[in-house]
């Protein structure tokens, strides 16, 4: 196989009440998964925020809307999510690395407790360091929940990551890296740095931006190091 595929959603805040941010969440979701049902893909993976007060109700609601997906499933938390609630629906589910072809995607956890921004802690960020050493993979591609670089919108960047210049050292010593996703913004956007493509994810559930539709990022990881990706809108 020259290459490997997979789909990436974000922020589907699934709550016990549909009805959330002037939308209905559990609607939204399912317009998505409908489309996915019928797109072929070899792995998805949801960036954070699958729930939005993270109940395990809600959990339970979105596995359960995920049944339509016949792929693998991956999952990591965002500042929404109850990790204990989460670990309990998606045990099986959470991603901490994940080997495709010649790339390998890590996964680093941002999130802060009952903070709304999120933070890499040097232990955190040592662990990405050691799993980039130690990875096989001619290429990487981190995914993690908060962004790395101001949104150009009417985002508020000061709920971002506090310290993405840490990040960015590290990503200097590891050339191997080619891309980094994220989510939490409800915006799909692309900027470069350098090689680097540095990709957001929109939502399932609503955008923050002018976009009133909702989607997903699906993508491409060719064995020449080469990523290519669109965004559905639905």
């Amino acid at each position: 196989m020259l290459h490997n595929t997979f789909v990436q959603i974000s922020d589907c805040h699934i709550d016990d009440n549909p009805q959330l941010m002037g939308v209905d969440t559990h609607l939204n979701l399912n317009r998505v998964i409908n489309k996915l049902s019928d797109t072929k893909f070899d792995n998805l993976i949801i960036s954070g925020d699958l729930a939005h007060s993270g109940t395990i109700k809600s959990y339970q609601i979105l596995k359960k809307a995920l049944k339509k997906i016949n792929s693998n499933i991956w999952v990591i938390p965002g500042n929404h999510d109850n990790i204990e609630n989460l670990n309990t629906i998606f045990s099986k589910n959470m991603l901490d690395k994940l080997l495709l072809g010649k790339w390998e995607i890590i996964t680093i956890d941002s999130v802060q407790e009952n903070k709304t921004s999120g933070i890499l802690t040097k232990k955190n960020l040592e662990k990405l360091d050691l799993d980039l050493s130690t990875s096989k993979a001619q290429y990487n591609l981190i995914i993690l929940h908060h962004p790395i670089v101001p949104m150009n919108s009417n985002w508020d960047d000061s709920l971002s990551l506090e310290n993405p210049e840490e990040l960015f050292t590290l990503i200097s010593k590891h050339p191997k890296i080619r891309a980094v996703l994220f989510g939490h913004a409800h915006q799909m956007s692309e900027f470069k740095q350098n090689n680097l493509q540095i990709i957001s994810c929109p939502s399932t559930a609503i955008q923050f931006d002018e976009e009133e539709r909702v989607g997903f990022n699906s993508y491409t990881l060719h064995d020449n190091g080469k990523l290519e990706y669109y965004t559905q809108w639905i």
